[in-house]
């Protein structure tokens, strides 16, 4: 079994309700879940907070389970979903898939789970994109990540690196192939459930990364590389780009 759960909270600073957003006759989660199901998933769970998402997404025939409220982060929020699905043995791995990136791009998932049919299969997986533009280097909002020759990642931050000495920064890109994290991550459930008992870490606090928590503490984490791109909705400002993307016209 190879399980995907959609972390999805209904309070959110800057876009309140964000799951339930419409974009074009269908709310933002129905959209994630519709992309998850085209993937190589055995199951698609929406793991919520708010009666009103869960309703929601058993209204359209999607599947949800009610999770606490007070969970620290997507990563918490999906392990206490696991156990409501009953932990399931035979699960070869949980996929965290994001609810706030309502154009996902399946062949995304499908990389991640490529990797669990390997031997040994990975503890932890992500996905990175080779960065292209000096936007997106130097952007603290999209997170880099260095990785050693077997793709594994070595660190995460929001600067970029490594620091090029003999360069100015304007020439970095054309001297090193740098690479984005995009946030999706896949899990042997037994690590999975490590993870969460954690404490947070000196790197974790100083960069505000979750994953460095798992990498101060010895974890490794296989990334693999695509040239898709991420959408995630944060803000009214993204969800307008959303509907222009889709042909949505605002009305004034």
């Amino acid at each position: 079994m190879v399980l995907g759960i959609i972390p999805a909270r209904y309070a959110s600073t800057r876009l309140p309700g964000k799951p339930l957003v419409d974009l074009g006759g269908l709310s933002m989660i129905e959209r994630v879940v519709r992309q998850a199901q085209l993937a190589n998933l055995t199951r698609v769970v929406v793991a919520t907070d708010d009666e009103r998402i869960l309703d929601h997404v058993r209204g359209f025939g999607g599947e949800a389970v009610l999770t606490r409220a007070d969970h620290p982060s997507g990563t918490d929020r999906v392990w206490e979903a696991f156990e409501l699905l009953g932990a399931p043995a035979d699960c070869q791995c949980i996929v965290n898939i994001q609810g706030d990136e309502p154009f996902i791009d399946p062949r995304q998932i499908n990389a991640l789970v490529d990797l669990f049919s390997q031997h040994p299969a990975p503890a932890i997986a992500t996905l990175i994109k080779p960065v292209r533009t000096d936007e997106e280097l130097f952007s603290p909002h999209l997170p880099k990540v260095v990785i050693d020759y077997a793709g594994r990642a070595l660190y995460f931050s929001r600067h970029p690196l490594p620091y090029q000495r003999q360069h100015p920064p304007e020439e970095w890109l054309a001297h090193h192939r740098y690479f984005r994290h995009l946030g999706l991550y896949a899990y042997q459930p037994a690590v999975l459930r490590q993870l969460t008992q954690l404490p947070p870490s000196p790197l974790e606090l100083a960069e505000s990364l979750e994953q460095l928590r798992w990498l101060e503490a010895g974890f490794s984490i296989q990334t693999t590389v695509t040239e898709l791109d991420a959408f995630g909705i944060d803000t009214p400002e993204d969800v307008a780009r959303a509907r222009t993307r889709l042909g949505i016209r605002e009305e004034r």
